[in-house]
C-alpha cells in the first residue's frame, strides 16, 4: 500500500496569501495548470492507500486554508484520508486553534516557520511543542509550494530542531523535503533523534537531489525514517512514486552505487499512522476492517 503524507488542497490559491498565490499562478502556468480543488485531490488520489491533507495558517501571509475545509475534505473519503491542521504557533489564537482542530477530528498539525515568520526555536513555539507533545500530536514542518522573498530562509535550517528534540524527546517531527538544501544537517538528525523523521515532498520532482539525499539516508543507515510525500499539486503522486522508483538509473554502468529496491519501497509504503502514531479515525495498520483489506492498485512504476 502506497502512503502519502504530504498533500496539499485549496479552494482558491489567495487562501495561500498574495506572494504564494502569485508564484502558485506562475507555476501553473508553466506547468498547464494545477488543480488543488476537492475532486482534483480525490482524482489524484486514486492510487494511494492513505493520505495526510495539509491544513495552513499564516498570519505573516494573511495566508489561511481553514481547518474546516480540511476536515470536509477527509470526511469524504473517512477510510482513505486524515487531515493535518495548519496552526500558527505565534498567533495569539494557537492554543484555540489547536483546541479546533481537535473536535475537528485532525491528528496531526502542520507548520511553516519560514512562512510564519519564527524561529523554531521560539518561545511561544516551545509552548506550542509542549503542547502538542503532551497531547501525542505530530509536527510536520514544511511549507506549500515555493519559496517566497518574504519567507525567512535561516529558519529553514534543520539544526534548530535539535534542540527542541533534546527538550520535548516524545514529540515526534517530520521535516518537509529531507531539509532541502541542508540534507546533510537532516540526516545527522535523523540518526541523533528517534523522534525526528523527514519525507520525500520538494525533492521528487529533482531526481538527482533525490538519488543523493536518500542514498546518504541508506548509507548512515536513517533511510527508515523516511516517508513518501508527494507534495500534491505540485506533484502527482503516481509521477512521485514513478520518480523514487527510477533513482537506480542514475547508477547503471557507472560506478555510482545502488540503492537497494526493497528499502525504496519501505520509503513508498511506510506507514505514518502506526509509525507516528498518529490518532486518527482509520483502521489502516491497526488489523481493523477497512476499504483496503483487499490490495490497493500500484502506481505506475512500482512493483507488484
Amino acid at each position: 500500500m502506497i502512503f502519502d503524507v504530504m498533500t496539499r488542497a485549496w479552494h482558491s490559491p489567495e487562501q495561500l496569501g498574495f506572494e504564494l498565490a502569485e508564484g502558485i499562478r506562475q507555476t501553473g502556468r508553466r506547468t498547464g495548470g494545477l488543480d488543488a480543488s476537492v475532486g482534483g485531490h480525490a482524482r489524484a488520489m486514486e492510487q494511494i492507500g492513505c493520505v495526510l491533507v495539509h491544513g495552513f495558517r499564516s498570519h505573516a501571509l494573511s495566508a489561511t486554508v481553514p481547518n474546516e475545509f480540511i476536515a470536509e475534505l477527509v470526511a469524504r473519503q473517512p477510510n482513505r484520508a486524515a487531515g493535518v491542521a495548519g496552526i500558527d504557533p505565534v498567533s495569539p489564537s494557537w492554543s484555540e486553534d489547536l483546541d479546533r482542530a481537535r473536535s475537528l477530528g485532525l491528528a496531526a498539525v502542520s507548520i511553516s516557520p519560514a512562512a510564519q515568520g519564527f524561529h523554531p526555536t521560539h518561545s511561544a513555539a516551545m509552548r506550542f511543542y509542549e503542547r502538542c507533545s503532551t497531547l501525542g500530536l505530530p509536527i510536520f514542518v514544511s511549507r506549500p509550494g515555493m519559496r517566497t522573498p518574504s519567507m525567512i530562509l535561516e529558519y529553514e535550517r534543520p539544526t534548530a530542531w535539535d534542540e527542541v528534540a533534546r527538550t520535548f524527546p516524545a514529540l515526534k517531527v517530520v521535516l518537509s523535503g529531507l531539509g532541502h538544501p541542508w540534507v546533510d544537517e537532516t540526516i545527522a538528525l535523523l540518526g541523533k533523534h528517534p523522534g525526528i523523521y523527514a519525507e520525500t515532498s520538494g525533492l521528487v520532482s529533482h531526481s538527482w537531489r533525490l538519488y543523493t539525499a536518500l542514498l546518504q539516508a541508506f548509507e548512515a543507515g536513517v533511510i527508515e525514517k523516511i516517508f513518501f510525500g508527494s507534495g500534491f499539486p505540485f506533484v502527482l503522486p503516481s509521477t512521485a512514486v514513478e520518480s523514487i522508483y527510477s533513482l537506480n538509473s542514475y547508477s547503471l554502468g557507472t560506478p555510482l552505487p545502488s540503492i537497494p529496491r526493497a528499502a525504496l519501497r519501505a520509503v513508498v509504503e511506510r506507514n505514518p499512522i502506526t509509525t507516528l502514531g498518529i490518532r486518527a479515525p482509520l483502521a489502516i495498520g491497526r488489523g481493523g476492517a477497512t476499504d483496503f483489506d483487499s490490495p490497493a492498485p500500484t502506481a505506475q512504476g512500482s512493483p507488484t
